[in-house]
């Protein structure tokens, strides 16, 4: 299992897990609910039946406590451990109860004459730990919904440690019924993600590939207009990728600074032959045609996304640390950190590489150079990050061809491009 996918088991899993954790008391909570209106239910239910088959809906007539009563006797010891029954106006007609009724009926709270109109109940606990569910039912002639009321029914059931066990075992059921989904649907979603991942990835690698190729284009193109830059444009990305990562850029910013230092000079397309190829020293006028060299590049680098940031090197590649450069004559830090990692990466391998004008510096006379321009020149932070692997990246490159050269910087794409 590669690093990607294990990122997206980990957090699948924290996902259906926290899922669970929360789904699963809400199952609780609600079976629970649902469990105890049930029974409520089924109690208001049988309450009405037991009534009206006693004809106490009657309750205002000679007979009516009679009525009442024998209803009461007949309730208490079925659903109802304590049964009550009012006439319209509040009274109290009849009272009967079980010995569990009695023993509970003093720690109720009494309340005034009942006045409601829709059935009701109250979920209470006892101090021994006893569970009572309290139902109140207004009372209507049967069939009629919207006939007024003749009287009240008032329960309570005392809920036996049997059914609380159920209800609880049920609601545990519900609990454990939906963590379990929420589990099973991490599982199940885990191989969907990685599917889709591994194709976003494909096509993340195919996007980056083409942009890496049209990079790749444009050099070539630069290497067919000024034959100098050809392997000198593979080379000076590789130093300044191995610079950044003394510095400790990240990943993003190395994209971009190798993007830039492999088309710092991308410009020079726009260049006339006639003054990018003369052999001699340019007077001042065709040197200030090279200089364009400059925004010309950052033009063509500006407004293509994956390139935006490249236009860091394009355009301060010939600044100055003393603010002696150009075009822009940015001085210290006002040049972006990719263009002053650039520059020593650039000028080191330019003294220390064959030019059909000049012969190759050794690694000393080029070191020595370099020290004498840090401060002037070049960010003496870069120039302390470059010292240590000065030598190292002398020798690596020493007699490198472009094939070799083209290499070296293929292993710091794959690095930072996380190909």
């Amino acid at each position: 299992m590669n690093s990607l996918n294990r990122r997206a088991a980990w957090r699948i899993a924290a996902v259906s897990m926290l899922l669970a954790a929360l789904a699963s008391p809400v199952a609780w909570f609600v079976a629970q609910e649902r469990a105890e209106e049930s029974t409520v239910s089924l109690a208001i239910e049988e309450s009405q039946r037991l009534l009206h088959h006693f004809g106490a809906i009657d309750l205002d007539g000679a007979d009516a406590e009679v009525h009442a009563n024998s209803a009461a006797k007949t309730i208490a010891g079925g659903l109802f451990d304590i049964a009550e029954i009012y006439n319209a106006k509040g009274e109290r007609l009849a009272e009967a109860m079980t010995a569990e009724g009695a023993q509970v009926e003093g720690v109720l709270l009494h309340h005034a004459s009942p006045a409601y109109s829709e059935a009701s109940y109250e979920s209470l606990k006892l101090p021994d730990g006893g569970w009572v569910l309290r139902i109140f039912v207004p009372l209507r002639i049967a069939g009629s919904a919207l006939a007024p009321i003749t009287g009240y029914f008032e329960g309570v059931r005392i809920v036996p440690e049997w059914q609380r066990a159920q209800m609880l075992a049920n609601a545990l059921s519900a609990a454990l019924m939906i963590g379990l989904a929420s589990l099973l649907c991490g599982a199940a979603i885990y191989p969907v993600v990685v599917r889709l991942s591994a194709d976003n990835e494909q096509k993340a690698r195919e996007v980056l590939d083409s942009h890496l190729s049209m990079m790749e284009a444009l050099g070539r193109a630069i290497a067919k207009r000024d034959s100098d830059t050809g392997v000198h444009n593979y080379r000076v990305a590789w130093i300044a990728a191995r610079i950044a990562e003394k510095l400790g850029l990240p990943n993003k910013e190395m994209q971009s600074l190798i993007a830039g230092s492999f088309l710092h000079d991308v410009g020079k397309i726009g260049i006339p032959d006639a003054i990018l190829l003369k052999p001699g020293k340019l007077d001042d006028e065709e040197f200030a045609v090279m200089r364009t060299h400059v925004a010309q590049g950052e033009e063509i680098v500006s407004g293509i996304g994956w390139l935006d940031g490249a236009s860091d090197v394009v355009a301060g590649h010939h600044e100055k640390w003393n603010g002696a450069g150009y075009p822009r004559r940015l001085a210290g830090e006002q040049i972006p950190l990719a263009a002053r990692i650039f520059a020593v990466a650039d000028v080191f391998d330019a003294l220390c590489s064959k030019r059909p004008y000049k012969e190759a510096l050794g690694f000393d006379a080029a070191m020595a150079i370099l020290e004498k321009d840090t401060g002037s020149h070049f960010d003496p932070g870069v120039m302390a990050a470059f010292r240590p692997i000065a030598r190292q990246v002398f020798d690596r490159l020493a007699g490198c061809s472009e094939a070799e050269a083209c290499r070296l910087l293929e292993e710091r794409v794959r690095l930072h491009f996380g190909m």
